[in-house]
């Protein structure tokens, strides 16, 4: 009887949080954005403009559907960002009987969109938009409650999907068209990348899989991850995973706020995972094959840009990063409170929120919905609320490219540099290991990059959840 009853009190528990988080996170982006008309948007590299030709003097728009321009092209790009966030009703977590991440995973979600946004550039590129970007409803109770998706899941039947990856031929080839077959290639690509997302242990790059990589560093489900940890459990999960389609693709994590050229040109290089696998006698990764194709790099870069807050001489930093094609965002947000940095809007920051909460999707069907991974509503902070730690994210397709981006950000970096004693990161030729102590090379050695806020009369050093590595 004492068993019976201790279940019932878990059960009644678990019924109180389930409800307690659908009215704490169902409202969390129920209310619209305003955008000024007269100002650019700028969203992962790429400039919209609002402002009208016959401007009627208002300055600013109330809403957004007062916002004019090209604002449809702006919102279909945001919409068609993928979108994760809190879930319900999961499987257990590894080493936890927790079956849900609201209240604790929010930056594991961010980082999730982050790498999202990665394997978007590579598959589909910055241009590609989704086709039913503009018929997303707007969000309310009504629309994602955990009631409303268990209904729009059970209304939809479909065979199970073949465990295909982007980079894997289709089962079937589409008759009609190669405009008609490109699109249909297309979708392929996009579901199976949101599949990879899903909620379950199954999943490539899931909730799951970033719990059981934390571990090894000792998170465990239900605490509190910092963008830093999180940059290291993506690289991690990202080297772990089995799909063909993901072989081609590797992570790297700056160390000490560097970049060493040398190491992600090197990550570059290395043969696909998939391949070394399937020949015994290939050679090591420092040798590949003549023949191997490059493996596309995905760049985390965690950082601290400021002490107990954000220093102001940052926000022109953080706005040239995000005007940048190959940034891929950032994990940041305010304290205590992960978010995914997609652009902005003069002094404030654009996001994607990760607190709402939703129903299990599974995502093992073919036609699994879509609406629920894609937000029509987009966020805005001021920079004056950043927390000052983050992980800044690049995708680099080649050594080529990698070429071309760390020019880029020379130019972004080298004004800071000039203005302020320590920029937020920089970049340094060769490899980690060309300044190992034991070698006899002394490295260029920096001091953590706190730069003096001239509103306080001294220092602090608070670390917060930053971890250095």
């Amino acid at each position: 009887m004492e068993n019976k009853g201790s279940d019932e009190v878990e059960t009644l528990k678990t019924k109180f949080v389930s409800v307690w988080h659908n009215v704490k996170y169902s409202w969390a982006l129920k209310s619209k954005t305003s955008f000024s008309r007269n100002s650019p948007v700028l969203l992962l590299g790429k400039c919209y403009h609002f402002k009208v030709e016959d401007d009627d003097g208002v300055p600013e728009a109330s809403n957004e559907d007062c916002v004019m321009g090209n604002a449809e092209a702006f919102r279909k790009d945001f919409a068609s960002r993928v979108w994760l966030t809190y879930r319900e009703e999961l499987p257990p977590l590894p080493c936890s009987t927790l079956t849900s991440d609201c209240g604790w995973g929010c930056t594991l979600r961010a980082g999730q969109m982050m790498l999202a946004q990665a394997l978007l550039l590579h598959f589909l590129g910055r241009d590609w938009t989704w086709s039913e970007a503009m018929t997303l409803q707007p969000l309310d109770t009504e629309t994602w409650t955990a009631a409303a998706a268990r209904r729009l899941v059970a209304s939809l039947h479909g065979s199970p999907r073949p465990p295909s990856g982007p980079g894997s031929p289709p089962a079937q080839q589409t008759r009609g068209s190669a405009e008609e077959a490109d699109a249909h290639l297309t979708e392929m690509h996009h579901r199976t990348l949101v599949s990879w997302f899903g909620d379950g242990p199954s999943a490539q790059l899931g909730l799951h899989r970033l719990v059981h990589a934390g571990l090894t560093m000792g998170k465990r489900a239900g605490d509190w991850y910092g963008p830093a940890v999180v940059a290291h459990i993506l690289k991690k999960a990202v080297e772990e995973a089995t799909d063909p389609g993901l072989a081609a693709i590797t992570a790297y994590v700056s160390q000490d706020c560097t970049v060493y050229s040398g190491d992600v040109i090197d990550s570059h290089s290395r043969a696909p995972r998939d391949r070394q696998a399937e020949r015994p006698d290939a050679p090591p990764p420092d040798a590949p094959p003549p023949d191997a194709a490059p493996r596309a790099v995905i760049i985390l870069i965690p950082v601290r840009l400021g002490g107990e807050k954000t220093n102001p001489d940052y926000f022109n930093f953080t706005k040239s990063i995000l005007s940048l094609e190959c940034c891929i965002g950032i994990i940041g947000g305010k304290p205590q409170q992960a978010c995914y940095f997609v652009g902005f809007q003069d002094d404030s920051l654009i996001y994607m929120d990760p607190h709402y909460c939703q129903s299990f999707v599974d995502v093992s069907s073919s036609d699994f919905p879509l609406q629920s991974f894609h937000c029509p509503s987009p966020k805005k902070m001021p920079f004056s609320k950043m927390d000052p730690s983050c992980t800044i994210g690049f995708y680099s397709r080649s050594a080529q490219d990698y070429e071309r981006i760390s020019q880029e950000l020379s130019k972004v970096l080298q004004p800071s540099a000039a203005r302020e004693k320590y920029p937020a990161f920089t970049l340094m030729r060769g490899r980690v290991g060309d300044y190992d102590p034991s070698a006899g090379v002394t490295p260029v050695r920096r001091e953590w990059p706190f730069i003096r806020d001239p509103r306080r009369t001294t220092t602090t050093t608070t670390t917060g959840d930053f971890v250095l590595l």
